[in-house]
Formats: C-alpha cells, sequence, structure tokens
C-alpha cells in the first residue's frame, strides 16, 4: 500500500468513515536514541503517557499480528476500531481508546441538522456497544462547512450532541470531537481550530464532551502546541501526533519536538491518551513506532 495516502482514504478503504522547533544539539538527541528490545523497553518506560497508536496508519498489518506487536512493546490501547474489532484487540490486554463505526463521517457531521436524527440513532447504537465493553471515549465530527458561519455551526453542533451526551452519560462514555485542519488534508471542515472546538465545549457545559487535539493537525492551522494545551487542556481528553510537515514519522526531520509536548501534557495533569497517527515511510512499521513510543515517553 502506498504510503500517500490521506486518513480519510485509509477511513474509506476500511469502511469508517506557530509551532514548536527542533533545535541544534537538542533535536540530534533524537539521533542518538537507539532502537531498544521490547523487554528492555518495558522495563524502563516511565508510564507518565499512556501510549495509544492509530489503527488505520498501520492497516496493512493484520490486526491480531498488530495488537500483539504493540501489546509486546507497551503500548496500552489501539485507537479508531469498529465494534466487530474490539474483542481481538481485547486478547492481547489492549483497550480501544476512541470507537468508531461506519457511519462516523468527518464531512458530513452534526453542523448539519439534517444529519441530527440519523446520527443520533446510529450514536446511540455505539455508545450502548462501547459501554459493555467498558470503552471510555467514542468519536465525533463537527462536517465540513458548506458556507456555513461558525455560529450557526457551534449552535447546531450543540443542538445534536445534547440528546446524545445526556444518553452517553448514563453509559459512563464521553462524546470526543476531533480537531483537524482543513489547509492540507480536511478541506473545508469545521472544526479546524482549537478555539472553535473550545467554545463548543462551553457551549455544552458537559463533563463528557471533550476535544481530541490532534498535534499535526493543529500545528499546520495555527501552531503555539504547546501554548494551546496549557490554556485549554481542560477540554482535552485525547491526543494524536505525527511529524510536520508530511505526516510522516516523528523525529529530527521536522518540526515538532515531541519530548518538550509530551512532558507539556504530563505536567497538565493528563491521564488519557496519547495515540500515534503518523503514516510510516520505513519499510519496518513496527520499528517506527517503536521508536516514536520512545520518543514520547517522557
Amino acid at each position: 500500500m502506498s504510503k500517500k495516502f490521506s486518513r480519510r482514504d485509509a477511513l474509506k478503504g476500511i469502511a469508517i468513515g506557530s509551532g514548536v522547533l527542533s533545535i541544534g544539539g537538542v533535536a540530534s538527541s533524537f539521533a542518538a536514541m537507539n532502537y531498544i528490545d521490547n523487554s528492555t523497553f518495558l522495563t524502563n518506560k516511565k508510564n507518565n503517557i499512556n501510549h495509544s497508536v492509530c489503527r488505520w496508519c498501520f492497516q496493512d498489518i493484520p490486526l491480531e499480528e498488530f495488537a500483539k506487536k504493540c501489546s509486546n512493546m507497551g503500548i496500552k490501547a489501539i485507537d479508531l476500531l469498529r465494534p466487530s474489532e474490539w474483542e481481538t484487540v481485547e486478547k492481547y490486554g489492549l483497550v480501544c481508546s476512541m470507537a468508531t463505526d461506519d457511519f462516523a463521517n468527518i464531512e458530513h457531521g452534526f453542523n448539519e441538522p439534517k444529519n441530527h436524527s440519523k446520527l443520533q440513532e446510529k450514536y446511540r447504537g455505539l455508545i450502548d456497544k462501547a459501554s459493555k465493553h467498558n470503552i471510555k471515549n467514542v468519536i465525533v465530527f463537527s462536517g465540513n462547512r458548506h458556507g456555513m458561519d461558525e455560529e450557526t455551526g457551534i449552535k447546531n453542533c450543540a443542538k445534536g450532541l445534547k440528546p446524545l451526551l445526556d444518553y452517553a452519560k448514563e453509559k459512563n462514555v464521553t462524546l470526543v470531537m476531533e480537531l483537524l485542519n482543513s489547509k492540507v488534508d480536511h478541506p473545508d471542515y469545521m472544526a479546524d481550530h482549537t478555539e472553535w472546538g473550545v467554545a463548543l465545549a462551553e457551549e455544552m457545559g458537559v463533563e463528557n464532551f471533550k476535544l481530541l487535539f490532534d498535534i499535526y493537525h493543529m500545528q499546520v492551522m495555527e501552531g503555539d502546541i504547546i501554548a494551546s494545551i496549557k490554556k485549554h487542556h481542560k477540554h482535552i481528553n485525547h491526543y494524536h501526533t505525527a511529524g510536520v510537515p508530511g505526516r510522516n514519522e516523528i523525529g529530527d526531520t521536522q518540526e515538532l519536538f515531541y519530548p518538550a509536548i509530551m512532558k507539556a501534557i504530563v505536567e497538565t495533569g493528563f491521564k488519557g491518551f496519547v495515540a500515534q497517527e503518523f503514516i510510516p515511510t520505513s519499510p519496518d512499521e513496527i520499528r517506527s513506532l517503536r521508536k516514536a513510543i520512545e520518543i514520547c515517553d517522557v
């Protein structure tokens, strides 16, 4: 499979829907890090970050094999799994850290009132399934603007989500809206800035609506990653990672310095999951994943 694909393409393929600069000698620490075997890594893990990984980035590896390898390297969860996949990863002591299903659609979300009835019905079913598996997070999307202004989008999303949030609260489930860039990967997507997502969260005013802060996407759109994390962390319960530019491996070839970002996340008291969502360029995808976990294990 070509690695020049987008998350939208990958999700369809499996039937589902100024920044931090690395400088000088600090950046060279990436290159100095050596790969270590799994047993040593498990022993040395600092346990400040709950590590996860997005399934779609590694979809050419059979899920059972992938789950086993993730478990062996100390990863605790896999992101963006459908209900039919949950039991497979559970066999290896992993959890689904962010649930989704076929109907979840990035472009057609809760900002369009015409979508509300169908989405509410489908999401109630997914919330029920997630609750039975003790899965805490279910992903939702704003949808594309289609000419809609920001304030109307917030009001429409709130109207569509509030009945679901009451239901999800009974099931101990949080609905999590992902922030995505509209500049490169998801043209016209509405929830493309942190401040918009925060405004929606404040409009909701409930504890079981949170944001998925995708570090790659927000670096593309607005930068100031660490400042945003420190300012808005109370509204964030999940993070995604990837290199900028290119959305590939994190390291000293791109502009984000992940050890500092992870340290900032830890300092907020964050207890959720950080999921790797980079598209590997190396033929040894698992080696790339292990390296990313090492870099983020602060």
